[in-house]
């Protein structure tokens, strides 16, 4: 995780002779059978997934991608098709990645970083749950329950192995990070808000990421939902948490960082000194319409007084949600990962619409199904 003392050298000396290039670090290597194939680079953020470059290979494969040093650790994929490499970047570091098609996922390997190493372990361990989870489902009788008995105890397996082999064993580290946002079919293996157990995990990581790099949009992110799943929990036991509640969280929500209708990013936390009606929903919904007319005549009403609505789209069709949007006065982002909205995951979303309301304060006060008289409720927080 931290850079050696040459590399810290070397950069005190560029900066004592003027040179304003950004440091960056650099993903090369070769990928085998793939001539005349695109190969994506794509950054994951804490929130969704861009492209950052590609590249179209030659009958050698050879490829390089240079991406901004990190201000904590990022996470990056090679893809082509279907088939896809994940790797953590954590510093000016090189990267020489090998792999072939048409197993790329698999059959690849890493030079360079012995986190990468752990992290390529780990996406194979997710890989063998997929398919043993998938086999068990295909050879099912009749008998529901007893299949999902079985999907519970493999899963159960596959957490308890990762807790104590990536996130435990060291929790400061790009892997046991990656490990807390692992999915089967579409939905989080570790619940982040709800699960006593799971909960200690994404505190432990958050505890040692606040150490290092505490200003960190990932830091910030972990530590919101670590002690929002906290609250929710609320352990019988007394566990010592004290180094992560010590430092003050800007927000109690977990933020959203997305993209609006003519791709401006927007943050849910720049909203704080706002009463926020936080909307998740769906336009391409029968109901939509209705819907907009109601949710436009509150914030007719009371914008001027400080009310903000902040809707997240999960439209998976990028053209119909511009045009059903293209005239709403609120903020409306779209999340490019509809149907398996980390986002929806994280708030507990289960069906849609569903809607929660912030305080001027940036708290989560309450959800919809908590909510008698939406209009009475916007007014109270309004006058807070």
């Amino acid at each position: 995780m931290k850079k050696s003392l040459n590399i810290l050298i070397f950069t005190a000396l560029l900066g004592a002779v003027g040179c304003t290039q950004s440091p960056t670090a650099t993903i090369e290597g070769h990928i085998s059978e793939a001539a005349g194939k695109t190969l994506f680079l794509d950054r994951i953020d804490v929130d969704r997934i861009v492209t950052s470059d590609s590249v179209k290979l030659n009958d050698d494969g050879a490829f390089r991608f240079r991406v901004a040093e990190p201000e904590c650790f990022d996470f990056y994929r090679l893809r082509i098709g279907k088939e896809m490499v994940y790797l953590s970047v954590d510093s000016t570091e090189t990267l020489q990645v090998t792999a072939a098609l048409p197993a790329m996922s698999a059959a690849y390997q890493v030079e360079g970083s012995e986190d990468n190493l752990m992290l390529k372990k780990l996406v194979n361990k997710q890989s063998e749950l997929q398919y043993a989870v998938q086999n068990l489902v295909r050879n099912s009788g009749p008998e529901i329950g007893i299949t999902q008995a079985r999907i519970d105890t493999l899963v159960q397996r596959y957490k308890r192995e990762v807790r104590m082999e990536y996130i435990y064993a060291d929790p400061g580290k790009p892997y046991a990070y990656f490990a807390l946002f692992q999915r089967l079919g579409g939905s989080l293996i570790f619940d982040p808000l709800t699960t006593r157990d799971d909960v200690r995990c994404f505190a432990a990581v958050a505890t040692n990421l606040d150490l290092f790099y505490p200003e960190a949009v990932r830091t910030k992110n972990l530590k919101n939902i670590a002690l929002k799943g906290m609250k929710h929990t609320r352990p019988a036991q007394q566990v010592d948490y004290s180094a992560l509640q010590d430092k003050i969280v800007e927000t109690s929500i977990i933020d959203i960082n997305m993209p609006d209708i003519d791709g401006v990013m927007r943050r849910l936390t720049d909203l704080k000194g706002k009463v926020v009606m936080l909307d998740f929903t769906v336009y391409g919904h029968e109901q939509s319409a209705a819907r907009v007319i109601i949710l436009r005549e509150l914030y007719e009403k009371y914008a001027a007084q400080g009310l903000e609505i902040y809707q997240v789209a999960l439209d998976e069709n990028e053209h119909f949600w511009k045009t059903a949007v293209e005239n709403i006065p609120w903020i409306c982002v779209r999340d490019e990962e509809a149907p398996y909205s980390r986002s929806a995951t994280l708030y507990g979303v289960r069906e849609l619409p569903t809607y929660f309301l912030v305080n001027r304060a940036g708290e989560l006060v309450m959800r919809d199904a908590m909510v008698k008289d939406l209009e009475a409720e916007i007014q109270r927080l309004l006058k807070e």
